[in-house]
C-alpha cells in the first residue's frame, strides 16, 4: 500500500496554483507549512488503510527539483466529464498537455485518461474507468 507520494518543486506558488486547480475537486484538502504543500484525502469511517497523501515539497538537498523519467502520478476522477474539466483547469493553471482526455487503444474499453505535466515537469494522469459510462467501442 502506498502511504504517500512526494514531488519536488522549486516554485511553491506555481505548484499550489497548479495542484489546487484540480485536487480539491477530487476530495483533497490542502495544508500549507514551511516544508511545502500537503494534499490529503479525508479518511472514511471503516476505511483501512488510509488513502495516500500527496506532497509537493522543496528538495531536501537544495538542488533544483526535476521530474523522474518514466515516473507518473495518476489521480482517479469520478467521470469522463470530470477528467475533461480537471485537465482543462490544470492546463489553465500552468500545466502543459501530454495527451488530451480520451480513450487509448492500449488500455481497457472504459479507461478514459488525460495526461499533463505540472510546472516542474512531473507527469500527471487524470483518469476515469467507470463501466457505467460509454466506452471506447460504444
Amino acid at each position: 500500500m502506498i502511504a504517500y507520494v512526494t514531488v519536488g518543486a522549486d516554485d511553491m506558488a506555481r505548484a499550489k496554483h497548479f495542484y489546487s486547480a484540480f485536487l480539491p475537486a477530487l476530495g483533497y484538502e490542502l495544508k500549507e507549512s514551511p516544508e511545502g504543500l500537503s494534499y490529503t484525502l479525508a479518511e472514511q469511517p471503516g476505511q483501512s488503510p488510509a488513502p495516500p497523501d500527496f506532497y509537493v515539497k522543496p528538495t531536501f538537498d537544495g538542488h533544483p527539483a526535476s521530474a523522474g523519467n518514466g515516473a507518473m502520478i495518476a489521480f482517479e476522477a469520478r467521470s469522463q466529464k470530470q477528467v475533461r474539466d480537471l485537465h482543462s483547469a490544470a492546463l489553465a493553471a500552468g500545466g502543459s498537455d501530454e495527451g488530451p482526455p480520451g480513450f487509448r487503444d492500449a488500455y481497457g474499453p472504459h479507461f478514459y485518461v488525460g495526461y499533463l505535466r505540472d510546472p516542474q515537469g512531473n507527469k500527471i494522469a487524470l483518469f476515469s474507468s467507470d463501466p457505467n459510462e460509454p466506452g471506447r467501442d460504444g
